[in-house]
């Protein structure tokens, strides 16, 4: 196998490909369907474009938003995205990913006042309506590296990813009582994001941090682990105590994993003979009992970026040459989300997977959204590279290729690197110097 280059000519090229190895990807032209409004919790998105969450590990030491941090999301609240779903922002100091990542606590509310304001305030004078923005509170488990080397908090033992950080049988789970005192965490992280004018709070369930760690933690003894209830209990937890504290009109969400990628008992929505395969009877209950507890909203993805980039984030270069077409891992990703859309459609589901196809990507969304497989279309790396985006494709003319992500993955290699992600190819002037220094030394 070796990686398929993005070369092609036209959008019927590329539609012939995914043709050629037996995928029929749902496109269309009809790009009006993105200005289609959607109501949530009483909130209009004046459209069904949203800003993914992607961190950008460019916060101050004290947790707080940063010059590059407030440029990015000017950026992205002038693109016209209805819905600005922003980063990873941790709970507490030691489930940081990393000394710049975000994290909200009672001494910096004020920074996030002023970040806040600065989105409404750019969204209303570019495109006249204020943008959704939810918060996205987030525990980095396994991934922590609060001081810049790696600190784990684990929920359960892995032979899959364990290996990767030299952890070892012996090296220490989070205890049920701290896990019970964590869930409180993002409660008064929800209180401080609403204090600070966000319109929701997501709590994180996806790419195998913490919560989604426990979502997966077959073999976890104890009230938070092993059986269905147990492993989302953690979630449901969360979930039902900012609901219960914040009222109705606060939004509670999820990013959540449907499909680790990863061998059963270790991986979550997979099949347990053949783990190549999803299996979606756990998550589909799951969305469906996070329905009924009031969460109308949720955004869908797979996979690890420490384990397995190929399934959650399709692209031209990585560490390893993938297993599958790049088509391949796309149309997993709208399928997959599409029979959960299906199967809960009263749930406002935001996809995921639309940047490595460039500027077809407008076509694979439009023909999503007809279909039915998802509410919103959501961009992530697309993002950082071509933060107006969404105007092009609200305009009726699409995407520019010549803006387009070209799904190189140094905006990931600067952040892996200990530097602050952006795109270095689209946005050289601040991000090249960035990536030759901490990428080409």
């Amino acid at each position: 196998m070796e990686f398929r280059k993005f070369d092609y000519k036209s959008f019927e090229d590329f539609q012939k490909e995914a043709e050629s190895i037996g995928l029929s990807l749902p496109f269309s032209k009809n790009l009006e369907v993105f200005a289609k409004k959607v109501d949530i919790n009483g909130f209009t998105l004046q459209n069904s474009i949203a800003v993914n969450p992607m961190e950008g590990t460019d916060g101050k030491l004290d947790g707080s938003p940063d010059e590059l941090t407030i440029r990015r999301y000017e950026r992205f609240a002038r693109g016209g995205a209805a819905l600005v779903w922003f980063e990873a922002v941790s709970v507490v100091p030691e489930g940081r990913t990393s000394p710049r990542q975000l994290w909200i606590n009672k001494n910096n509310v004020s920074a996030y006042q002023e970040i806040c304001e600065n989105i409404m305030e750019n969204a209303q004078s570019e495109s006249g309506f204020t943008p959704l923005l939810i918060m996205q509170l987030t525990h980095s488990g396994r991934f922590s590296k609060p001081e810049g080397k790696a600190a784990p908090i684990i929920a359960a033992h892995n032979p899959y990813l364990d290996p990767r950080m030299n952890i070892d049988e012996s090296y220490p789970v989070i205890s049920d009582d701290e896990l019970e005192q964590l869930e409180d965490k993002f409660v008064e992280a929800a209180i401080l994001a609403k204090q600070a004018g966000f319109h929701g709070v997501d709590v994180k369930c996806c790419h195998r941090y913490l919560n989604s760690e426990l979502v997966s933690a077959f073999t976890r003894k104890g009230k938070y682990g092993e059986t269905y209830e147990g492993r989302t209990r953690f979630l449901m937890n969360i979930v039902r105590k900012i609901k219960d504290r914040l009222g109705s009109d606060f939004i509670v969400t999820s990013r959540l994993n449907v499909y680790d990628g990863i061998p059963y008992p270790y991986g979550f929505g997979v099949d347990k003979d053949d783990y190549k395969k999803p299996d979606f009877t756990e998550p589909i209950r799951l969305v469906k009992e996070l329905y009924e507890t009031g969460v109308h909203l949720i955004n869908l993805t797979m996979g690890t970026p420490y384990y397995n980039p190929h399934v959650n984030r399709p692209a031209d270069a990585a560490e390893y040459v993938p297993p599958e077409h790049q088509v391949e891992g796309i149309n997993r990703l709208v399928t997959g989300i599409g029979e959960i859309q299906k199967a809960v459609p009263d749930i406002a589901v935001v996809g995921t997977g639309y940047s490595w196809p460039r500027e077809f990507a407008a076509y694979l969304g439009a023909g999503v959204l007809e279909q039915g497989l998802a509410t919103i279309i959501g961009f992530g790396r697309q993002a950082f590279a071509y933060p107006d985006f969404p105007k092009d494709i609200l305009s009726g003319k699409g995407l520019d290729r010549k803006k387009c992500c070209i799904a190189c993955g140094k905006c990931t290699e600067i952040m892996r690197a200990g530097g602050t992600a952006g795109c270095p190819v689209r946005d050289a002037k601040v991000y090249a110097p960035i990536y030759k220094q901490y990428c080409m030394k």
